[in-house]
């Protein structure tokens, strides 16, 4: 990882002061159109599967196990084809578009933290120095500007974390998945995550979809949860939360959070076939 020399400013860096538009207001970004995913042509993952997602949306796919979250971000990130339907991308789909954060860091642990980060880069044949500054950026936007030569063994569960999320958005995508991402975590690291993870997205304008079992968690990050039934995997309902952002430990604390949570584990229980 040669070379002292910095590349011309980062696109993140104009990224960076890209307010995020009101809901209803937002240009579409993608979608899913009646999108079906049959396994070994018995198991039926996913069945008339549709979502419009806008840019700047934050969205919660909400669900028990098996109804097909983690299943649904895999056809989006295209690592898996549907069997039915299809997914369309306003404007089409282009290398770098998608950055994906797993339910583990997968972190190279022979490899530094800025070497893990600028991973996407290699792939698609860039060397470090001239995207240097990306790399950079996106461990200052992580909170880990400090340990850009350290070792994944050096590093806390929630520090590794933080550093699958700099990869993630360090080629700029225009879309980013996360499975259960903080799921292993302690309670006060995830909250923390939580809570930063918000107010990165309020920084760099980034779209998500973030897959979770927990309703306190979808409530609290989301201005949309979509709510999925299993067996077969389908979206039962959406529910919309209205509490602005920023969202701090205030909010976890208010009615309005707590109103918010009932409406959505109500909605869950329904798609379960539970009474509410």
């Amino acid at each position: 990882m040669g070379g002292h020399a910095h590349p011309a400013p980062s696109p993140m860096t104009e990224l960076a002061h890209r307010p995020i538009k009101p809901l209803g207001t937002r240009p579409p970004l993608m979608e899913l159109q009646q999108v079906g995913k049959v396994f070994n042509g018995t198991v039926t993952a996913l069945r008339d599967m549709s979502l419009s997602v806008h840019e700047g949306d934050f969205i919660s796919l909400l669900g028990p196990s098996g109804c097909g979250k983690s299943t649904a971000l895999r056809l989006i990130a295209g690592l898996s084809m549907p069997t039915a339907g299809r997914i369309a991308w306003d404007g089409g789909k282009a290398a770098g578009d998608l950055g994906v954060v797993f339910q583990e860091p997968t972190l190279m642990p022979w490899a530094t933290v800025a070497e893990n980060v600028f991973l996407p880069f290699r792939l698609r044949g860039r060397g470090f120095a001239e995207v240097r500054g990306e790399v950079e950026e996106a461990l200052s936007l992580v909170g880990l500007s400090n340990f850009a030569s350290a070792y994944p063994r050096e590093l806390s569960g929630g520090m590794k974390m933080r550093v699958s999320i700099a990869r993630a958005l360090v080629t700029n995508p225009r879309l980013i998945l996360m499975d259960e991402p903080f799921a292993a975590l302690d309670e006060i690291t995830r909250h923390k995550l939580n809570t930063d993870l918000l107010a990165l997205r309020e920084r760099i304008g980034c779209t998500v979809i973030f897959v979770t079992h927990s309703v306190f968690e979808s409530v609290f990050l989301s201005d949309r949860i979509i709510v999925m039934a299993a067996r077969p995997g389908r979206v039962i309902e959406e529910v919309t939360v209205t509490a602005p952002y920023p969202r701090d430990e205030v909010f976890r604390t208010s009615v309005e959070y707590a109103a918010h949570c009932q409406v959505a584990s109500q909605a869950l229980h329904r798609a379960m076939g539970e009474p509410a």
